[in-house]
């Protein structure tokens, strides 16, 4: 008995070391991404030149710490004056979603395209999944109505994946997009690093919530020790509760990245406000590709709806740095 107690022990330990190296790896990995470079800049302003008579414009704003954000501006000759921001997935750049700008330019609205931070051309030596970020995208918001628009014109959002989950988060402090609309996003970084941990053994969640536990809890220390970063605060669940921004979530019944339960937990937190549309055939990001025309024409309505003839802002907007 004695000998199987001290191997169970043994073992404890043995796995519990693995566990602790594992979460600094998962931690490290989780905030320093890959960078991928742009590489298509001039096929996309020929596009924005020949398409929509006008210039792909290079645009950048200073974050609250000091980074420099960048991004490209289009606003097409026959502007309606609107503006949608569109955000891209993680490890990718703003390249990623500006195919879906032309939904948006070939009915007028502006496009603001930007990197969001720790990818792309933008600074930032890590990603916080929304901690930061949000106050980069009320900075963004702050930008267009500086620089274009009015302020009874309204600002609209567009995000995939990472990039819906920022604009998510974002909601709280960036009131004044009068709508968005988002595809793939996570509930909260807590259900999405469970599932992330029983991903690799082909487990569901409830690997990561008891024998994988460990490992989360190690990597949310490593970040917070090193790095000053809560690994388990990001949550759009949050930004949708204390926001009265409408929300469409579109998800893909087949997303095997993030699974169609996190918009279904989105959606139930404010029904009054948030459509989810589930896409039949759809694996992760690719509700464009599954259902092409309806994509555009949900988007489209959701925004018409949601066009607000008068917006009374709240406080002035100083030097697009509020």
């Amino acid at each position: 008995m004695r000998k199987w107690i001290k191997l169970v022990l043994a073992l404890t330990g043995v796995y519990l070391v693995l566990c602790v190296l594992a979460g600094v790896v998962v931690g490290e990995a989780s905030l320093k991404l890959f960078r991928r470079p742009l590489s298509h800049r001039e096929l996309i302003a020929n596009t924005a030149r020949q398409r929509y008579q006008t210039e792909l414009q290079d645009v950048n704003i200073g974050a609250a710490d000091g980074v420099t954000l960048k991004a490209w501006y289009v606003q097409p000759r026959k502007f309606n004056g609107n503006a949608v921001v569109l955000l891209h997935g993680i490890t990718d750049n703003r390249e990623g979603v500006a195919g879906y700008g032309r939904i948006f330019l070939d009915q007028g609205y502006a496009v603001l395209l930007p990197d969001v931070r720790a990818h792309g051309e933008s600074g930032g030596q890590i990603a916080t999944y929304g901690i930061r970020e949000a106050d980069d995208l009320h900075r963004w918001v702050s930008w267009l109505y500086v620089n274009h628009l009015s302020q009874t014109q309204c600002v609209y959002g567009f995000g995939e994946s990472y990039g819906a989950a920022l604009l998510l988060q974002a909601l709280p402090a960036e009131p004044r997009f009068c709508a968005v609309a988002v595809e793939s996003p996570f509930s909260t970084a807590r259900e999405m690093s469970y599932e992330r941990v029983s991903g690799p053994v082909h487990l569901r969640p409830w690997f990561g919530r008891t024998v994988g536990r460990p490992i989360v809890i190690s990597a949310v220390l490593y970040a917070r020790i090193r790095y000053g970063i809560d690994l388990l605060q990001p949550s759009p669940l949050e930004g949708i509760r204390r926001s009265n921004v409408p929300v469409l979530l579109i998800h893909g019944v087949d997303d095997e990245s993030i699974s169609s339960h996190h918009s279904i937990l989105l959606a139930k937190a404010a029904p009054e406000r948030v459509t989810l549309w589930l896409v039949p055939k759809a694996g992760h990001t690719m509700a464009w590709a599954a259902a092409h025309q309806e994509f555009e024409d949900r988007i489209m309505a959701w925004f018409t709806v949601h066009r607000a003839s008068v917006k009374v802002r709240a406080w002035a907007i100083v030097g697009g740095a509020n």
